[in-house]
This record gives structure tokens, sequence and C-alpha cells, in this order.
């Protein structure tokens, strides 16, 4: 994979210093190079994503990993479509605080200060390197992405604390053939954050709502629906969201 080490390993770096934009925007004020800075972003199932907002987003994790649902997709236009990318995500606590939910008040209240952060991660789509032509002409889905609480994870999931809340970001990087494309490594990429993918991580569904929700809409979870839509049976060990 071309530049593969070296995209994790700075872009690691660089990407940990970057703030979290709340309005879905890029997240640098550089100027940017050209194959990038005409880059737009759109989140698919947007509205889908906004139903559990509503909500109040959770994701499971696992000491295995489990995969997130929604599944973050997005479209993209503005690429140079005959230069080459590199596409990843990343998560960050959006605040330092600890989390419990409330049954009582159906809310989640503050429970004192956030553990030590869990190792920071990136995770790369699977087709990186790809022409921008490529990456334009489908939607783009980051379905094997995992998330895990096991900190001695070696399987290259996604590692979170439980009852914290985390920000998905989307990183687009142009993969730059120069030879010294170090030198410009932070004009060559551009970061997308959307408000509405903020989640909770959680062992088990607090929510009885999402989990309602989540069974209702997610067609691989079609085993635990009954013929009464006010009727759901809630199975907490299943891998299908």
């Amino acid at each position: 994979m071309h530049h593969y080490y070296y995209y994790y390993y700075y872009y690691k770096l660089l990407f940990s210093f970057l703030p979290c934009n709340p309005d879905g925007e890029s997240l640098t004020t550089c100027t940017k190079a050209s194959q990038v800075s005409g880059v737009r972003v759109q989140l698919e199932m947007q509205a889908l994503w906004q139903q559990f907002d509503q909500l109040g987003t959770e994701m499971i994790v696992t000491k295995a990993g489990r995969r997130m649902f929604p599944t973050f997709q997005v479209r993209i236009a503005g690429m140079d479509p005959s230069a080459d990318y590199v596409l990843l995500m990343d998560f960050i606590q959006i605040d330092d605080k600890r989390y419990r939910y409330a049954f009582h008040s159906s809310s989640w209240l503050m429970a004192g200060q956030a553990d030590v952060a869990a190792p920071s991660r990136m995770h790369f789509h699977p087709d990186s390197p790809a022409r921008g032509a490529q990456w334009m002409k489908q939607t783009v889905s980051f379905d094997t992405l995992k998330l895990t609480n096991n900190l001695l994870d070696d399987n290259g999931h996604m590692i979170l604390n439980s009852m914290h809340r985390y920000q998905p970001r989307f990183h687009v990087v142009y993969a730059d053939p120069a030879p010294n494309s170090y030198l410009n490594a932070n004009r060559n990429f551009c970061s997308f954050a959307f408000p509405e993918t903020q989640f909770m991580a959680v062992t088990a569904y607090q929510n009885h709502r999402i989990t309602q929700l989540k069974i209702a809409s997610n067609p691989f979870a079609k085993g635990f629906r009954t013929p009464d839509p006010l009727t759901v049976w809630v199975v907490w060990n299943s891998t299908v969201f």
C-alpha cells in the first residue's frame, strides 16, 4: 500500500491535535492543496442518524469488537478524479466526563471524571488508496469498522471507554506522490465531523427506545422482530447491532 505506514504514524500524530468541528465541515483553516480544497462530504442515512440522535445514540462495545449501527457511510464529491486518496476514521471523546443512565428519568447524567483515554487509533478504509473517481462513484461504507473496550485489542478495532461520549471523525487524505510530500502533509487532508453521529459507548443498551429503533431499522435484526409492532424482544447478547 502506497505510503501506508507513513500515513498511519504521521496522521495519527497530526489528527490527535485537531479540534472537533460540530458543523460537519473541514476542521482546519490552513490553505489546502487543490486536491482536497473542494472536497464535499454528505452523510448517508442522515434521517436515521437524526432519529437516533434525538433519543441519544448508543453504540455497543465488546471485547471481541462490535460493528456500528447505523453504519457510517458517506457520499463524496469534489475530488480530483485522477488523484489517489486515503480515507480513514477516528473517534474522539466529546468531553472529560463519565456518564450513567438514570432509568427513572430516562436520561444520561454525569457520574464523574472520564477514565484514562483509550489508546488512540485510526481505521483506514480497506480500499485505500484509490482514485478519486472510484471514491466518488458510489457510497463509501465503513461497515468493517468495529468498536471494542479491550485495551489490549490486537485486531485493529477502535478502542473506546464504556459510558463515555464520542464523536466519529472522517478524514480525506490526498496521497501526494511527491518525494517530499511530508513537508506539505497538513495541506493534503481535510476532515469532517457530523454532530448527529455522536454516541454513548455502552456494553449493553440503556435506553429501551434505542433498542427498539435498532431492531426496527436494522435489516440484520429481522429475526428479533415480532408481529406486534409494540412488542420488542430484547436480546442483549445479539451480535447484529
